[in-house]
């Protein structure tokens, strides 16, 4: 598929406030959307990879002001001057390849297997000559693109596409595509969105009109799954109105959710937030193994810091800061 249908996408979706038109607009695009195409689902929502997968372009505004300079042959300092002046980068990159493609008259097709190949071998690089590589494989995209495709690649590199539709946008627009008569599809595609976390899988599925299949989307030991967050309540009375009676309560200890998997000798740990924590918590894996009976499952936990010297529970201040740690986690756990 060419690159340039998702940008009239994009371009389509931002041109309304109407929830209702963005569904529209993005159920037409699903209807003839290929299955080999499915990847570009992601890049709807400025992501790469579904929300199982914590891999992220990880590109900040530096690297792509280098790449917008290397692309157009604009100075450094000139396309920053511009960004502080419009306070987006994508018009930035749109302006300039503009101009560029004024006086070379160079076009070429960039096709979306294209951008998502180079944006997923951005996260794979590491160690020495790793910004010269990671130059290379936007500068060539920015190169090849027209000016609106710059636009939303620029965007995307930088995690800001600004087209203003989440999740649920998408989920409603794959009902009206595929399951227009069925009145609850709604409901069964976002269950199946909420335990897969693969928009992708979730299209192909609906592509064929399998509603029965779409029940049949469960847990994957090994992926996370986004899991339900506490209601508020106003008094213990509203809680009993809410919960009914009778009802079990509990104290809320000051940790952080902890979703615990395990496949035979392999144990993964993630955060409600669909992080892959298992390196910064050992010990968690450690225990898991010692303590817990059973071959594969999934644990909903809460994670809690404990002083063994004051024989306390500490705050979650105390242990949170290690979800995003890498070094020392030994001596620290």
């Amino acid at each position: 598929m060419k690159y340039s249908k998702l940008v009239e996408l994009y371009e389509k979706i931002s041109s309304t406030t109407k929830r209702l038109e963005k569904i529209d607009y993005i159920s037409e695009f699903l209807k003839e959307l290929k299955e080999e195409d499915a990847d570009s689902l992601y890049l709807l929502l400025g992501e790469i990879y579904p929300d199982y997968d914590d891999r992220k372009i990880g590109i900040s505004n530096q690297l792509a002001i280098k790449a917008i300079s290397r692309a157009t042959g604009i100075d450094e300092k000139k396309v920053l001057q511009q960004w502080k002046k419009m306070g987006d980068l994508g018009k930035v990159s749109e302006n300039f390849i503009k101009n560029k493609k004024q006086t070379t008259l160079q076009t070429q097709t960039l096709a979306t297997k294209k951008i998502i190949d180079n944006l997923r071998k951005l996260p794979e690089l590491e160690g020495q000559g790793t910004v010269d590589k990671k130059l290379i494989l936007i500068t060539e995209l920015l190169s090849s693109a027209s000016p609106k495709e710059s636009l939303y690649i620029t965007r995307t590199l930088i995690g800001d596409l600004r087209i203003g539709i989440q999740e649920s946008t998408i989920k409603s627009a794959i009902a009206k595509a595929f399951f227009s008569d069925k009145e609850n599809s709604e409901e069964i595609i976002q269950k199946a969105i909420d335990l897969s976390n693969d928009l992708k899988k979730v299209f192909l599925i609906s592509k064929n009109k399998e509603l029965k299949k779409l029940e049949d989307v469960s847990l994957e030991i090994g992926k996370p799954s986004k899991v339900m967050l506490a209601q508020k309540a106003e008094s213990i009375e509203d809680a009993f109105e809410k919960l009914g009676k009778p009802c079990v309560i509990e104290y809320k200890y000051d940790g952080f959710r902890l979703i615990i998997h395990k496949k035979g000798n392999l144990i993964r740990l993630f955060t409600r937030r669909l992080e892959d924590v298992t390196k910064q918590f050992p010990e968690v894996a450690e225990y898991v193994k010692k303590y817990v009976k059973g071959d594969s499952f999934i644990l909903d936990s809460e994670a809690i810091g404990y002083d063994k010297k004051t024989k306390r529970y500490l705050p979650f201040q105390g242990i949170s800061q290690r979800i995003k740690r890498k070094y020392d986690i030994e001596k620290i756990s």
